[in-house]
């Protein structure tokens, strides 16, 4: 006796039955929870999230707050794969695309308890003297220009050339054509006006062409922006970071512009040398040398550099500019007392001069 079939009994099987579609509005509330269980408890704060569901594929993006301090890219990769992952496995979907978008960052509160980041942290950022004996610190170089401008403009020059001259040689051997004058003239030209026909309109053109191409030897072996000094790296993040001279120079400006008695401040920086000019209105001159350099150093540290640059600080007084008087508990006492005689003697002086 055979066992009834499903469709005998009238039931339906259950591929047939229909299909449980995932809204997604639900599939961005998983998402957004997702992100807030990547890192510790309420260290990730959502703001905002989005999903599209096509079939049984989607596609899920979070805006997040994220600690502070904290390595950036991975911090960011860890939430990332985790809304992936928890998305795909809570809604059985299969998560094509997660994006993670970091709109602010938050001081932890054990740091800012402490006044400061952490050690792991401050060993990099704080304490750029520290850094800089690591042996990653060595390392650090200045990034590659792409120089787009300087290769494409004579790439697309030599490119239209080529186009044109091979334009004119096939429409003659496949078409039957004559040759175009411009080319006739051209060769004739250079027959009679090249290098060794000891005319200068050729031997100027050759000299133009060579240094075209050291032109280019040259770029394609240096690493250009100039511009840029590197920072210091870690060696476990792979970070690579730069900070712009100009930077440099209007931190260097700010800080020392902020000195009592500064009245004018002039900063060059250089790839490898800062140069501080300052004019100073009143006050001890040497004491504010001391001050300007100070500032100085102590910013040129803060900047994190890989290898900063060498400072030189000169001040010079304004033209109005007075020497400090001093106070009478900074007059050596030998001064002091040929002074007070010399005041009485001046008195008496002045009091036998009255009738």
């Amino acid at each position: 006796m055979s066992a009834p079939t499903s469709a005998g009994n009238g039931a339906t099987p259950a591929a047939e039955r229909g299909a449980t579609r995932v809204a997604e509005r639900a599939v961005r509330r998983v998402a957004e929870r997702a992100a807030t269980e990547a890192l510790a408890p309420g260290e990730v704060e959502v703001h905002r999230g989005s999903a599209v569901v096509r079939g049984s594929r989607a596609g899920v993006g979070v805006a997040v707050t994220l600690p502070y301090p904290a390595v950036l890219d991975e911090a960011g990769e860890r939430v990332r794969s985790h809304v992936a992952d928890r998305t795909a496995r809570l809604t059985g979907l299969a998560v094509s695309s997660a994006l993670v978008r970091v709109r602010a960052l938050r001081v932890r509160e054990e740091a800012a308890a402490a006044g400061g980041p952490p050690d792991a942290y401050d060993a990099v950022t704080t304490a750029p003297e520290q850094a800089r004996k690591s042996a990653n610190a060595g390392r650090a170089r200045r990034p590659w220009s792409a120089r787009r401008i300087p290769v494409g403009v004579p790439a697309l020059v030599c490119a239209a050339l080529c186009a044109l001259f091979l334009y004119d040689v096939v429409s003659v051997h496949a078409a039957g054509r004559p040759p175009a004058r411009w080319r006739g003239r051209l060769m004739e030209w250079l027959a009679s006006h090249g290098p060794d026909s000891g005319a200068w309109p050729g031997a100027v053109l050759a000299a133009g062409v060579f240094l075209l191409g050291v032109w280019l030897l040259v770029l394609a072996l240096t690493p250009g922006r100039r511009r840029d000094l590197p920072m210091v790296g870690t060696a476990a993040t792979g970070v690579r970071a730069v900070l712009d001279r100009r930077a440099v120079a209007m931190l260097l400006r700010d800080a020392v512009a902020e000195l009592p008695g500064i009245t004018r401040v002039r900063v060059g920086v250089g790839r490898r040398g800062a140069r501080v000019r300052a004019g100073l209105g009143f006050g001890d001159l040497e004491a504010a040398r001391r001050a300007v350099a100070g500032a100085a150093e102590e910013t040129l540290a803060a900047c994190g550099l890989a290898s900063p640059p060498r400072l030189r600080v000169r001040v010079r007084a304004e033209p109005a500019w007075r020497a400090p008087v001093r106070s009478e508990a900074e007059v050596p006492p030998d001064v002091a007392g040929s002074t007070e005689a010399g005041s009485a003697g001046a008195g008496s002086t002045e009091r036998s001069a009255l009738p």
